[in-house]
Protein backbone atom coordinates (compact mmCIF):
# COMPACT_ATOMS: atom_id res chain seq x y z
CA UNK A 1 0.00 0.00 0.00
CA UNK A 2 0.92 3.60 -0.77
CA UNK A 3 0.44 6.50 1.18
CA UNK A 4 2.04 9.72 1.61
CA UNK A 5 2.59 11.07 4.66
CA UNK A 6 1.06 14.25 6.14
CA UNK A 7 3.53 17.37 6.28
CA UNK A 8 6.37 14.81 4.90
CA UNK A 9 8.55 15.97 2.46
CA UNK A 10 8.21 14.81 -1.00
CA UNK A 11 10.85 12.93 -2.36
CA UNK A 12 11.33 13.04 -6.37
CA UNK A 13 12.31 9.68 -7.95
CA UNK A 14 15.82 8.94 -8.83
CA UNK A 15 14.03 7.38 -12.32
CA UNK A 16 11.03 9.46 -13.26
CA UNK A 17 12.23 12.59 -11.72
CA UNK A 18 8.89 14.29 -12.10
CA UNK A 19 7.36 11.58 -9.65
CA UNK A 20 6.90 11.58 -6.53
CA UNK A 21 7.76 9.05 -4.02
CA UNK A 22 5.61 7.28 -1.51
CA UNK A 23 5.68 5.11 1.42
CA UNK A 24 5.21 1.88 1.40
CA UNK A 25 6.48 -1.87 3.20
CA UNK A 26 7.44 -4.77 2.25
CA UNK A 27 7.05 -7.79 3.81
CA UNK A 28 8.99 -8.16 6.75
CA UNK A 29 8.29 -4.55 8.07
CA UNK A 30 10.84 -3.01 6.15
CA UNK A 31 9.83 0.35 5.04
CA UNK A 32 10.86 1.35 1.78
CA UNK A 33 9.46 4.64 -0.67
CA UNK A 34 7.84 3.62 -3.77
CA UNK A 35 7.36 5.24 -7.09
CA UNK A 36 3.49 5.44 -8.22
CA UNK A 37 4.70 5.41 -11.86
CA UNK A 38 7.86 3.31 -12.64
CA UNK A 39 7.54 1.03 -9.40
CA UNK A 40 10.47 0.99 -8.39
CA UNK A 41 11.29 1.62 -4.96
CA UNK A 42 14.11 3.00 -2.52
CA UNK A 43 15.54 1.17 0.69
CA UNK A 44 17.26 3.47 3.16
CA UNK A 45 20.38 1.97 4.91
CA UNK A 46 19.47 2.19 8.13
CA UNK A 47 16.32 -0.16 8.18
CA UNK A 48 17.85 -2.47 5.22
CA UNK A 49 20.84 -2.81 7.74
CA UNK A 50 18.81 -3.65 10.71
CA UNK A 51 16.64 -5.89 8.77
CA UNK A 52 19.74 -8.27 6.76
CA UNK A 53 21.36 -8.82 9.98
CA UNK A 54 18.41 -10.94 10.93
CA UNK A 55 18.74 -12.89 7.94
CA UNK A 56 20.19 -15.74 6.58
CA UNK A 57 23.38 -14.75 3.79
CA UNK A 58 23.68 -16.05 0.41
CA UNK A 59 26.64 -15.69 -1.99
CA UNK A 60 25.50 -14.73 -5.82
CA UNK A 61 27.02 -17.27 -7.69
CA UNK A 62 26.59 -17.73 -11.32
CA UNK A 63 24.55 -21.24 -11.10
CA UNK A 64 22.10 -19.35 -8.71
CA UNK A 65 21.85 -16.62 -10.56
CA UNK A 66 20.93 -18.53 -13.60
CA UNK A 67 18.23 -20.53 -11.58
CA UNK A 68 15.01 -21.42 -12.87
CA UNK A 69 12.22 -19.00 -11.35
CA UNK A 70 8.27 -18.39 -11.92
CA UNK A 71 8.29 -14.99 -11.81
CA UNK A 72 8.71 -14.51 -15.74
CA UNK A 73 10.87 -11.42 -14.91
CA UNK A 74 11.91 -8.41 -17.34
CA UNK A 75 13.66 -5.63 -16.68
CA UNK A 76 11.96 -2.39 -16.55
CA UNK A 77 11.97 0.29 -18.99
CA UNK A 78 14.07 2.24 -16.83
CA UNK A 79 16.58 0.09 -15.75
CA UNK A 80 19.41 1.75 -18.46
CA UNK A 81 18.75 5.50 -16.73
CA UNK A 82 21.15 6.84 -14.43
CA UNK A 83 19.39 7.98 -10.89
CA UNK A 84 20.10 10.07 -8.52
CA UNK A 85 19.93 9.40 -4.50
CA UNK A 86 16.51 10.59 -3.71
CA UNK A 87 18.50 11.54 -0.44
CA UNK A 88 21.78 13.30 -1.13
CA UNK A 89 21.43 13.64 -4.54
CA UNK A 90 24.42 11.72 -5.49
CA UNK A 91 24.62 9.62 -8.56
CA UNK A 92 23.79 6.09 -7.73
CA UNK A 93 26.48 3.40 -8.60
CA UNK A 94 25.31 0.58 -11.03
CA UNK A 95 26.21 -2.66 -10.51
CA UNK A 96 25.06 -5.34 -12.61
CA UNK A 97 23.35 -8.74 -11.85
CA UNK A 98 24.21 -11.12 -14.63
CA UNK A 99 20.85 -13.27 -14.26
CA UNK A 100 19.28 -14.71 -17.38
CA UNK A 101 17.77 -11.45 -18.53
CA UNK A 102 20.59 -9.13 -17.24
CA UNK A 103 19.76 -5.83 -14.78
CA UNK A 104 21.26 -3.21 -13.29
CA UNK A 105 21.09 -2.65 -9.08
CA UNK A 106 21.76 0.75 -7.69
CA UNK A 107 23.27 2.06 -4.76
CA UNK A 108 24.43 5.35 -3.45
CA UNK A 109 27.93 5.84 -2.98
CA UNK A 110 27.09 8.40 0.01
CA UNK A 111 24.53 7.03 2.08
CA UNK A 112 24.38 3.44 1.35
CA UNK A 113 21.06 3.13 0.54
CA UNK A 114 19.60 1.11 -2.64
CA UNK A 115 17.47 1.22 -5.46
CA UNK A 116 15.67 -1.48 -6.97
CA UNK A 117 13.45 -0.51 -10.53
CA UNK A 118 10.47 -3.11 -10.66
CA UNK A 119 10.46 -6.74 -10.65
CA UNK A 120 14.06 -6.87 -9.25
CA UNK A 121 13.41 -7.11 -5.26
CA UNK A 122 10.97 -10.13 -5.49
CA UNK A 123 13.38 -11.62 -7.99
CA UNK A 124 16.07 -11.36 -5.30
CA UNK A 125 14.23 -12.59 -2.86
CA UNK A 126 13.25 -15.50 -4.68
CA UNK A 127 16.54 -16.08 -5.07
CA UNK A 128 17.66 -16.00 -1.61
CA UNK A 129 19.87 -12.86 -2.15
CA UNK A 130 17.38 -9.77 -1.07
CA UNK A 131 19.43 -9.74 2.02
CA UNK A 132 23.36 -9.93 0.81
CA UNK A 133 22.87 -7.05 -1.79
CA UNK A 134 25.70 -5.17 -0.87
CA UNK A 135 27.88 -8.05 -2.40
CA UNK A 136 27.17 -6.99 -5.93
CA UNK A 137 29.19 -3.81 -5.55
CA UNK A 138 32.02 -5.76 -3.80
CA UNK A 139 35.54 -5.28 -5.92
CA UNK A 140 36.63 -9.48 -4.57
CA UNK A 141 33.33 -10.61 -5.37
CA UNK A 142 32.67 -8.95 -8.90
CA UNK A 143 36.69 -10.27 -9.40
CA UNK A 144 35.72 -13.64 -8.26
CA UNK A 145 32.25 -13.67 -10.50
CA UNK A 146 34.31 -13.10 -13.43
CA UNK A 147 36.90 -15.54 -12.60
CA UNK A 148 34.09 -18.02 -12.15
CA UNK A 149 31.89 -17.35 -15.24
CA UNK A 150 35.37 -17.36 -16.78
CA UNK A 151 35.70 -21.31 -15.90
CA UNK A 152 32.30 -22.56 -17.37
CA UNK A 153 32.42 -20.52 -20.30
CA UNK A 154 35.78 -22.50 -20.58
CA UNK A 155 34.27 -25.78 -20.03
CA UNK A 156 31.63 -25.25 -22.14
CA UNK A 157 33.87 -24.51 -25.67
CA UNK A 158 35.54 -28.01 -24.38
CA UNK A 159 32.39 -29.25 -24.61
CA UNK A 160 30.68 -27.60 -27.60
CA UNK A 161 34.39 -28.79 -29.64
CA UNK A 162 35.09 -32.33 -28.19
CA UNK A 163 32.11 -33.57 -27.05
CA UNK A 164 30.42 -34.21 -23.68
CA UNK A 165 32.53 -37.82 -23.51
CA UNK A 166 35.88 -36.78 -24.38
CA UNK A 167 35.50 -33.40 -22.86
CA UNK A 168 34.61 -35.04 -19.30
CA UNK A 169 37.79 -37.35 -19.67
CA UNK A 170 39.70 -34.48 -20.17
CA UNK A 171 38.69 -33.07 -17.11
CA UNK A 172 39.16 -35.93 -15.38
CA UNK A 173 42.88 -35.72 -16.50
CA UNK A 174 42.94 -32.48 -15.37
CA UNK A 175 41.95 -33.15 -11.76
CA UNK A 176 44.30 -36.08 -11.68
CA UNK A 177 47.27 -34.27 -13.01
CA UNK A 178 46.86 -31.51 -10.41
CA UNK A 179 46.40 -33.79 -7.46
CA UNK A 180 49.55 -35.80 -8.87
CA UNK A 181 52.98 -34.62 -7.19
CA UNK A 182 54.57 -34.94 -10.63
CA UNK A 183 51.75 -33.94 -12.29
CA UNK A 184 53.34 -30.86 -13.85
CA UNK A 185 55.58 -33.79 -16.06
CA UNK A 186 52.50 -35.08 -17.22
CA UNK A 187 51.38 -31.48 -18.28
CA UNK A 188 54.40 -30.72 -19.69
CA UNK A 189 54.67 -33.67 -22.28
CA UNK A 190 50.76 -32.97 -23.11
CA UNK A 191 51.64 -29.03 -23.81
CA UNK A 192 54.65 -30.82 -25.93
CA UNK A 193 53.10 -32.96 -28.01
CA UNK A 194 49.82 -30.55 -28.74
CA UNK A 195 52.26 -27.51 -29.92
CA UNK A 196 54.21 -30.22 -31.86
CA UNK A 197 51.35 -30.47 -34.40
CA UNK A 198 50.79 -26.41 -34.02
CA UNK A 199 51.59 -23.83 -36.52
CA UNK A 200 53.31 -20.54 -35.87
CA UNK A 201 50.05 -18.63 -35.22
CA UNK A 202 48.05 -21.47 -33.66
CA UNK A 203 51.06 -21.49 -31.43
CA UNK A 204 50.67 -17.70 -30.76
CA UNK A 205 46.99 -18.21 -30.04
CA UNK A 206 47.81 -20.64 -27.45
CA UNK A 207 50.25 -18.57 -25.25
CA UNK A 208 48.30 -15.58 -25.70
CA UNK A 209 44.98 -17.88 -24.55
CA UNK A 210 42.51 -17.42 -27.73
CA UNK A 211 43.08 -20.33 -29.24
CA UNK A 212 39.62 -21.40 -28.47
CA UNK A 213 37.49 -18.03 -28.03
Amino acid sequence: MLTRLEGSKSVECPKCRNAVLLDSQLPGEIPVKRCSECKGMWLSNKPYREWRHQQPQKSATPDLLQAKTDLGFTPSPVDSRAGLCPECSRYLSRAKVKYKQPFFLERCPECEGFWCDEGEWELLSTLGLNSSLEQFFDRQWQMQMREQEYVATERQTLIDKLGEEFASEIFSLSDRLLKHPNGDYGLAYLMRKTVNKMDVKEVQKFKDGQLYQ
